[in-house]
């Protein structure tokens, strides 16, 4: 490591040694040493080889000047705490900083190096450490001090990043040589600099730590979007996550006109790094306000683990904010009639108490710019906890608990998933280079809705009213992994009520109750059931809703393109162009209708306006992935080969793994005489279309688990029957 040791040393033309001269000197001779023997693995092959290849393959890590920097370049997070005393308290109980030491991360990436090797730990360690990556240390053949294991995502990786890709994903940024100062002419000087130096020249300090590409969602896609490629599982490649996709696709973008709602932009770091009053000292703060650097979201367990108070406060408190999910009770049907009752609260209603019931619980994702679980949710655990008791609190019905050993009950909605590999085993430890398909998903997209219905029955006895509850619970991580991690007998780890509601159900009339603060506005209602049904594939049942918010809204434009949109998705083109009309007489113009309307143009053979509509949405979102896509697919079928060429290369700029631009382009090269460009096209649809195969692995799980099967369906109800099913099967996951 450089230190400064006197004000002189800033005016690098008159010092007797360049400290970057000496850095680049020193940087030559440590990265020889380590080429001498670096294992490095060649992009497109399915196993290692010697000499070829970028240094983080299979992650995507890269820092200026392409070769190996050694660990001590990197100030240390220590060095950095000295003025920001705020930042560097909250970081040290962050995600980030334990992004490597803990035994979770740790237990799946040793699992993967004792497999495979740790060349291939790279793909991980891009985003989890990486300045293991640059300084070469992930190598049978590494002999460094890996004392910057504890800091994992340290202050200077981030603050190093010049430039990202957030296309790739897997560690998709470049990394400057560190320096906290710049010189009077903007170079970047490596290594540390006394605190008073940093102060008698903040703006260069600025300018060496600060980038405006820091404030942006792109920043973050460098590694909240990953995929594993073919040289790490050896099948094919596989999308394994993407918070930014989904982002981008969300309403807070404002790059997608198809979102249900609307809202204000807002980009990552506006939800998981909101500005709050320092407690400490902190140069950076601005009026007594300082960027978060907790990056509060989900992650309950490690502060748990690590004995972070503060932080696991913060973590429960963020998800309890209110803000995210809306539970809405919404209707009650009982046996022998297919009525719907609903919405309660806003309508009377009669129960038989001879009879079965069953509830309808709609589950809004209202404000989460991601989808519910994202990432690696095959870990986490999110459902709904469904509970009917009557007058003395005794339990009627139960759907959604933790059974004594700390499991959840099979039967519960689950927002999660099942990843399988090919023998139809549930991949249980997170070795995602095993994963060929996923069994189910059930994750709620950012800005939509989902329905859970309950059947049950009231016994007789049981003494009225009864109540109804229906909460979102939360936990960090599955229980079947905190055992696989830690074994069995570790203390219960935390599990956060992120919202709930309750119904007071009387036998026989119930009459209208007053909303609650937090219940949304009856048209709103309607509308998530639209389209939780549209999603469940329940399309006479979608209409019907949405023709409630259309009654409700006259003047609410999507409620008719809701009305068009299900029609598309039932394949009924002629009746959509009736309500996509209308809602362009209440808002010309609109980008959602026209995209919609498109569709139903080109299905009804006219293919110069669908090609004039969509054209007009890109003109007002030029980075919509869907009208880029359907633009494409209008030129090439109206011959028009060099702007659907242009149009699926604009696509690609925006999603390089859309499988419609490979293979349309792939057909289009080949008849413009593009050979080699078709090739490859050619292979990268090949690499990335799903394996004919790999649904026959989902059935062979779900064949093996009966009781968790009834996930896998769109519709489908919790039952007194599934539930007593589910309890039986106390070795289930």
């Amino acid at each position: 490591m450089l230190v400064w040791s006197s004000a002189s040393r800033l005016r690098i033309a008159h010092a007797a040694e360049d400290p970057v001269t000496k850095q680049q000197t020193e940087r030559k001779v440590y990265a020889d040493g380590v080429r001498q023997t670096y294992l490095y693995i060649a992009a497109g092959a399915s196993e290692a080889v010697y000499g070829k290849g970028k240094l983080a393959l299979p992650g995507n890590a890269a820092i200026e000047g392409g070769d190996f920097i050694p660990s001590t370049a990197f100030p240390t997070a220590e060095y950095c705490g000295h003025c920001h005393q705020e930042a560097y308290a909250q970081w040290r109980q962050a995600l980030h900083s334990n992004s490597f030491r803990t035994p979770f991360y740790r237990t799946s990436v040793n699992l993967l190096i004792h497999e495979k090797g740790i060349a291939f730990a790279r793909h991980c360690d891009s985003c989890h450490n990486p300045i293991a990556v640059v300084s070469g240390s992930l190598d049978a053949h590494a002999t460094a001090d890996r004392s910057f294991d504890r800091d994992g995502l340290t202050c200077m990786t981030c603050h190093s990043i010049q430039q990202v890709d957030s296309k790739l994903g897997n560690g998709s940024y470049v990394l400057g040589v560190p320096a906290v100062m710049v010189d009077a002419d903007g170079k970047r000087i490596p290594g540390m600099v006394p605190d008073a130096e940093i102060l008698a020249h903040l703006d260069r300090h600025s300018q060496a730590v600060m980038q405006k590409i820091y404030q942006s969602p792109e920043f973050c896609s460098a590694c909240h979007k990953a995929n594993l490629p073919v040289m790490l599982n050896d099948y094919k490649w596989i999308r394994a996550f993407s918070a930014y996709d989904e982002w981008q696709g969300s309403k807070y973008s404002k790059q997608n006109p198809l979102v249900f709602y609307t809202a204000d932009y807002t980009t990552c770091q506006g939800c998981h790094m909101k500005r709050e009053a320092i407690m400490l000292r902190e140069p950076g703060a601005k009026r007594g306000m300082f960027t978060s650097h907790r990056w509060l979201a989900g992650n309950t367990a490690v502060p748990f683990y690590m004995g972070f108070d503060e932080q696991l406060k913060r973590t429960t408190e963020f998800l309890q904010s209110g803000n995210f999910l809306n539970v809405d009770i919404f209707g009650m049907k009982t046996s022998g009639t297919d009525a719907l009752q609903a919405p309660l609260g806003s309508v009377p209603f009669k129960v038989d108490p001879a009879k079965t019931l069953e509830t309808y619980v709609v589950i809004q994702s209202k404000a989460i710019g991601h989808s519910l679980i994202p990432e690696v949710r095959d870990l986490y655990e999110a459902w709904v906890s469904f509970k009917v008791t009557d007058a003395k609190g005794k339990t009627v019905y139960e759907s959604g608990y933790l059974r004594p050993d700390g499991t959840l009950e099979p039967g519960a909605h689950s927002f999660t998933n099942r990843p399988v590999n090919s023998a139809g085993d549930f991949v249980d430890n997170h070795r995602v280079w095993t994963i060929h398909s996923v069994a189910y998903d059930n994750s709620i997209p950012a800005g939509r809705s989902t329905l859970v219905r309950y059947r049950f029955r009231v016994p007789d006895g049981v003494q009225w009213p009864i109540t109804v509850r229906a909460a979102v619970e939360y936990r960090h991580l599955r229980q079947s992994y905190l055992n696989n991690v830690l074994g069995e007998g570790h203390p219960a780890y935390p599990v956060v009520e992120v919202t709930s509601r309750s119904r007071v159900i009387n036998a026989g009339d119930n009459s209208v109750t007053p909303a609650l603060a937090t219940d949304n506005p009856d048209w709103m209602r309607w509308n998530n059931l639209g389209i939780s049904y549209l999603d469940q594939l329940q399309y006479a049942e979608a209409m019907d809703a949405f023709e409630h918010v259309t009654r409700l809204r006259p003047d609410y434009k999507d409620g008719f393109i809701n009305l068009g949109l299900n029609d598309i998705e039932w394949e009924k083109y002629a009746d959509a162009r009736a309500p996509l009309e209308k809602a362009l007489a209440l808002a010309p113009h609109d980008a959602r209708a026209l995209y919609y309307l498109a569709l139903v143009e080109r299905r009804g053979h006219h293919p110069e306006q669908a090609i004039a509509d969509l054209e007009e949405v890109l003109s007002q979102y030029p980075r919509a992935r869907d009208a880029l896509r359907e633009l494409g697919i209008s030129y090439y079928q109206q011959h028009r080969a060099e702007e659907a060429v242009a149009t699926f290369k604009r696509l690609q700029n925006v999603d390089p793994d859309d499988l419609a631009a490979h293979y349309n382009l792939a057909v289009l090269y080949r008849r413009l005489g593009m050979k080699a460009e078709a090739q490859k096209e050619s292979a990268q649809y090949a690499m990335k279309w799903i394996d004919p195969g790999a649904p026959t692995y989902s059935l062979e799980y779900l064949r093996k688990h009966p009781e968790i099967s009834n996930e896998s369906v769109p519709w489908h109800v919790h039952a007194d029957d599934a539930h007593e099913m589910s309890t039986a099967k106390a070795g289930a996951q």
